[in-house]
């Protein structure tokens, strides 16, 4: 891992903007947007999720344009991604998202520890929806 990004990550933590409710089981922190100057058309962004314990993120899609780097603070996480099997992350741990996926499942692993995972977006600016609500169908995968 480049000690410069998590130099940089550690700069966004400090200068979070207020917690807005994701999911029934997670809260998203807005930490960073900035359009990206020698990439005409694309923006960064960096969230963190933090999950209590037991808690999870509703299925989801991700924006057409947007290629996610995931990075897991503290805890342990379960991340399914398109027909991927489920895997589980340990903090120090990270994985990356191609533009338009399907995140079936996004869970803390434990159900005694708060989990805490760093979300960062290259997508089109135009792109303000980074994520839209899977539907319903999908429910059943989150609790396997």
């Amino acid at each position: 891992m480049n000690a410069r990004f998590i130099g940089a990550a550690c700069a966004i933590l400090a200068i979070a903007t207020p917690a807005v409710a994701h999911g029934p089981g997670d809260v998203v922190m807005p930490h960073f947007e900035h359009a990206i100057p020698n990439i005409p058309g694309k923006t960064l962004t960096a969230l963190v999720v933090d999950y209590p314990p037991g808690g999870a993120s509703v299925p989801h899609t991700h924006a057409d344009s947007a290629f996610i780097f995931a990075y897991v603070l503290s805890g342990e996480i379960e991340s399914k991604v398109n027909d991927g099997r489920i895997q589980r992350y340990d903090a120090g741990e990270s994985w990356y998202e191609p533009p338009a996926a399907r995140h079936l499942v996004s869970r803390n692993a434990s159900k005694t520890k708060p989990a805490k995972l760093l979300a960062v977006f290259v997508a089109n600016s135009e792109e303000k929806a980074l994520t839209t609500a899977a539907e319903e169908s999908n429910t059943a995968e989150r609790k396997q």
